[in-house]
């Protein structure tokens, strides 16, 4: 078979499951990691697929027809222009995500030399191995509650030569998180959908991407945002800030919350799609 002939398979195998740009990038991704060639050479040179390449797509292709995220099946997802192993342990990351680092990247710049950051729910460690490869001299800490997550986010970092601090402890757990230290910014992407939104989203995440990372409950859906305030007031330096990732209906009740609990200042920041996806908080 082609290699053009391959990519039309895979776009008329999907598109029932997504919209013509995601086929049209999910068949780019399958093709290179099959044929471990970029996209410019073998469009350049066409060529068939052998018989081992063949039976690689027969087997994504079936996976992918049963909503399972290509970067789960290929073990790879990019962000901040880095390759991140991921799995099933970790979520994937998401492109509103990466503008959360280039904010903190660009606030934080001038004063890298003397920050100590720390990265609540680390999962594959791409805000915290990304931060650490843009802000090098950065002092950078990370936690998580699941041992699988830790186990990706220290292969990442070994692979982008990131000397990162990950700690293993349940941030919900107030005597745990007491064993951080002090920082100059705390950033997270915290579980913020609340249970009642499962059933509307689609089979891909739901299905694959882990729950632990994803919903809250219903009766408390900022129980991540009050932990994360009530830390950062015992254990954030003068003039320290957090950023956070948001659900694009809370940024209200996040911005209260945080001026109840006696923070100076909240700014809510719109993504690149206008949704407020992320806040920045002054201490």
């Amino acid at each position: 078979m082609k290699i053009s002939e391959a990519r039309k398979e895979i776009i008329k195998s999907i598109k029932e499951i997504y919209d013509d740009a995601e086929t049209s990038n999910i068949a780019q991704l399958v093709l290179e990691h099959v044929t471990q060639l970029p996209k410019v050479d073998w469009v350049k040179k066409g060529g068939q697929l052998n018989h081992s390449q063949l039976s690689s797509l027969k087997e994504i292709t079936r996976r992918l027809k049963q909503h399972e995220p290509v970067q789960y099946i290929l073990n790879e997802a990019w962000f901040a222009g880095l390759k991140f192993y991921v799995d099933r342990s970790v979520l994937i990351p998401r492109p509103e995500t990466d503008e959360l680092v280039d904010w903190i990247v660009k606030e934080g710049s001038e004063q890298a030399r003397h920050m100590k950051m720390l990265d609540i729910g680390t999962g594959s460690g791409c805000i915290a191995i990304s931060i650490k490869y843009k802000l090098p001299a950065v002092e950078m800490w990370a936690c998580d509650v699941s041992d699988a997550a830790l186990t990706v986010a220290r292969m990442n970092a070994d692979n982008h030569h990131a000397a990162i601090d990950f700690v293993a402890l349940d941030f919900l757990d107030e005597e745990q998180r007491k064993q951080l230290g002090f920082f100059d910014v705390i950033v997270a992407n915290p579980p913020y959908v609340p249970q009642k939104d499962k059933d509307p989203m689609k089979k891909n995440v739901v299905d694959y991407e882990p729950h632990l990372a994803l919903f809250v409950t219903d009766e408390d859906p900022l129980v991540f945002y009050t932990a994360i305030a009530d830390f950062g007031k015992d254990h954030l330096h003068e003039g320290g800030r957090i950023y956070l990732e948001i659900h694009e209906e809370i940024g209200a009740q996040v911005r209260s919350l945080f001026l109840q609990k006696a923070y100076t200042g909240v700014e809510i920041k719109k993504d690149m799609q206008g949704k407020d996806r992320m806040v920045r908080v002054n201490t």
